[in-house]
């Protein structure tokens, strides 16, 4: 299995590429801002096609190049219902400080930067499979982050110490958990999220986040003071 990851744009946001192979299709998950060129490096490197764009939820950040790139590759994108008008109205979903981040983006640009849905959008569901560019996808509607929050989970066969590699957003990082004081946010929601999808999951899943360095379920079971607190609570 081949996953060439880069983090693009002014938040660091981690964009990634998955394929079964060099030669293949592939899949993108959360091209944020700056993120078709990297795209396209790693698509040219590794002569891939990418057939579908993976959304883990609506955040400007994760979904700003979503609708060009889908457009050069002639992708579906994928989203949660809860999370799709945040295509259309990114400003939705932000904070007031992001927004005037944008707008200066915008102007530093040479004008305002519309945001339009993707020309084929469909929408994922809690426990869904999607089978894409040869691989097989499991959907975790986690909100907390955002209502429209989810993970993608597929198996990494290239290694037996490895079951599964999460694609977990902005749900889960090395150390730390999501934000939830943007709008759609809600802090209860994000910790039901963490101990009914996450704490369950085996100890040896690569977590490959939307930010930061990679780690694991077991690392982050170990260390992650808000994952500690969740399973010390009675």
């Amino acid at each position: 299995m081949l996953i060439a990851g880069f983090p693009a744009g002014p938040w660091g946001t981690n964009c990634y590429v998955a394929a079964t192979g060099p030669g293949s299709e592939c899949v993108v998950i959360d091209p944020g801002k700056d993120a078709a060129d990297g795209i396209a490096e790693v698509v040219r490197e590794q002569r891939l096609k990418p057939v579908a764009v993976l959304l883990t939820h609506g955040h400007v950040d994760h979904m700003w190049s979503v609708t060009p790139v889908s457009r050069t590759y002639d992708s579906t994108a994928w989203i949660h219902p809860n999370d799709r008008h945040l295509l259309a109205d990114p400003m939705a979903g932000i904070s007031p400080e992001s927004a005037q981040m944008l707008l200066g983006m915008a102007d530093i640009q040479g004008g305002t930067y519309d945001f339009v849905e993707p020309d084929d959008v469909r929408e994922l569901s809690d426990g869904q499979a999607i089978d894409l560019a040869g691989m097989s996808f499991l959907i975790d509607h986690t909100p907390g982050h955002t209502e429209g929050s989810v993970t993608f989970r597929t198996p990494y066969p290239d290694h037996a110490e490895v079951s599964d590699v999460m694609f977990s957003g902005d749900l889960l990082f090395a150390g730390s958990i999501g934000r939830t004081d943007l709008p759609g946010g809600d802090h209860a929601t994000m910790l039901q999220s963490l101990t009914t999808k996450v704490l369950p999951l085996a100890d040896d899943i690569v977590v490959l986040p939307g930010h930061g360095e990679q780690t694991s379920i077991g690392r982050e079971r170990a260390t992650n003071p808000f994952l500690q607190d969740l399973i010390t609570t009675p």
